[in-house]
């Protein structure tokens, strides 16, 4: 620790006391902090466009908006951002990537994806002690135009879709076996249609079906596979075929991964209460924490009573190992590095806020019907000191602890993105 940081030290002692007195030691609360992955999503730093096509647009349900200068054009480029909002984000990290960011000098179709497209990655990632999560990317394509994939009538484009996805496992479970840390797979689908079908059922059975065949296919033992429902969202108003009830049935009747997005409900759905939900029927869940604003807008994760109440369920629940928790937001109307920060600082700070609680008082309380006293600890929770702990988990890691963090994103953007 610096010199400089030696009243962050001092403030630190005194917060420890005050944890203390209530029960809870900050040396192991930072402890288990540091060792609580985060996936951080790749497609912040270029707008979701990934690599096959610079210039395409983004179709199936998936916008954004903004033109804020320096976007990264190619691999380079992006990991190089990625880099450096790295560095300035403490606790151990994954990186988390579409197919559709695959480096390859000839053109190769979302089928026909192998592993040695993510060889550049893999590389990358054991520099930066960095673990692999991957996606199958069933949007943005000609054959996705219908906003319909694996549930497409079609069975040449559903048969297209379901190849991409069997593709994708392998690709991830040699993400997992190269760096030796199982890679999280995701399967998200646009599926849906803008006005009220008159068959809501069959769509459904189909895609039941292509699932089973992509979970069906010879695959290793380095990766896991999750499926992610959703409410809505452009093109899909008002049918879902993947709802989280879908889901919900498909993942526990398989004994699969669901993902929880907390963009993908009603805005007045409290996704945290669905995560002991899902732990009573699943050995494992995924997160993907973004911020809906009104719809699945992926705005940056902020500090908020929301993302709080995540990551005190997850506390709550004992579930830190079963829990898999990535970030999903792109937002182009601002910094992109500084969007991934901001959201990763977060999204930890969340956790960190979580583990300090008083969990054994709160718990006590609750069994003896004292309300009372569990209301008057978990709003006393939230003046205690916590940020002098954050301040000082920062400075061990000698990341900055304030808003200083800014300045090196600023100087990176007049000296790189500027001139993008």
């Amino acid at each position: 620790m610096q010199k400089s940081d030696r009243a962050v030290e001092e403030a630190y002692k005194l917060a420890k006391e005050r944890f203390a007195h209530h029960g809870t030691d900050t040396d192991q609360v930072l402890k288990v902090l540091d060792g609580i992955p985060i996936s951080i999503q790749c497609w912040q730093g270029d707008d979701v466009l990934g690599f096959e096509n610079p210039d395409g647009k983004l179709t199936g349900g998936i916008q954004t908006s903004g033109n804020y200068p320096g976007r990264a054009r190619n691999a380079q480029e992006l990991r190089a951002d990625f880099e450096l909002a790295l560095s300035l984000i403490p606790g151990k990290k994954r990186a988390n990537l579409h197919a559709m960011y695959l480096e390859t000098d000839k053109a190769v179709d979302r089928d026909a994806i192998e592993p040695g497209h993510f060889q550049g990655w893999v590389d990358w990632a054991k520099q930066h002690d960095l673990g692999l999560d991957f996606n199958p990317t069933c949007f943005s394509h000609p054959k996705s135009e219908q906003n319909l994939t694996l549930s497409h009538p079609d069975c040449a484009i559903r048969k297209f879709w379901i190849d991409h996805c069997i593709a994708s496992r392998k690709v991830s479970d040699f993400l997992g076996r190269a760096l030796g840390t199982p890679c999280v797979m995701d399967i998200w689908i646009p599926d849906g249609l803008k006005d009220q079908p008159v068959d809501r059922l069959s769509p459904r059975k189909r895609l039941i079906a292509a699932l089973d065949e992509i979970m069906g296919a010879t695959h290793g033992e380095h990766h896991k596979v999750a499926v992610e429902g959703k409410l809505f969202g452009i093109g899909s108003e008002s049918y879902t075929v993947g709802s989280n009830e879908f889901y919900m049935a498909y993942a526990a009747s398989r004994n699969m991964m669901l993902c929880l997005d907390a963009g993908h409900f009603h805005p007045t759905e409290n996704v945290a209460d669905k995560i002991s939900t899902a732990l009573c029927f699943l050995e494992e869940i995924l997160l993907h924490v973004s911020r809906p604003v009104r719809w699945d807008s992926d705005h940056v994760v902020l500090l908020d009573d929301p993302t709080t109440a995540i990551a005190q369920e997850i506390v709550r629940c004992d579930a830190v190992s079963r829990v898999n928790i990535g970030l999903d937001f792109f937002d182009a109307s601002i910094n992109r590095v500084a969007a991934w920060v901001v959201g990763a600082r977060n999204m930890r700070k969340a956790l960190l806020l979580a583990l300090l609680e008083p969990k054994a008082k709160l718990v006590a309380a609750e069994c003896e019907f004292d309300f009372t006293a569990r209301l008057a600890m978990t709003e006393e929770h939230k003046t205690m000191p916590w940020s002098a702990v954050w301040e000082y988990y920062c400075a061990c890691h000698e990341i900055p602890y304030g808003i200083e963090w800014l300045d090196r994103v600023r100087a990176y953007e007049k000296r790189v993105l500027s001139s993008r």
